[in-house]
């Protein structure tokens, strides 16, 4: 699952930490395309229109394959911190 986020990620498709309304799958495609996260939603709801379903199946595939911002930023294997005592 790594090399999907990590390949997902390398391409721009990633879940921005601000603009999200739901899970932030239509803000990370806007920003990957240059559109803005309202543009991108509105044409999220004119495909669904024209194809019925199919938004159901694909807004949670990519939920789970795209990145958030924050797994990006940290580092593979970073760990938090032992607080001192």
């Amino acid at each position: 699952m790594n090399d999907i986020h990590q390949s997902f990620a390398k391409h721009g498709l990633i879940r921005p930490r601000d603009e999200r309304i739901l899970g932030g799958v239509c803000a990370g495609l806007g920003r990957r395309f240059g559109l803005g996260p309202w543009t991108t939603r509105l044409l999220f709801v004119l495909v669904l229109l024209i194809l019925p379903g199919s938004q159901v199946l694909v807004y949670p595939i990519l939920w789970i394959l795209m990145p958030s911002e924050e797994s990006v930023d940290a580092p593979v294997g970073a760990t938090a911190p032992k607080p001192t005592a």
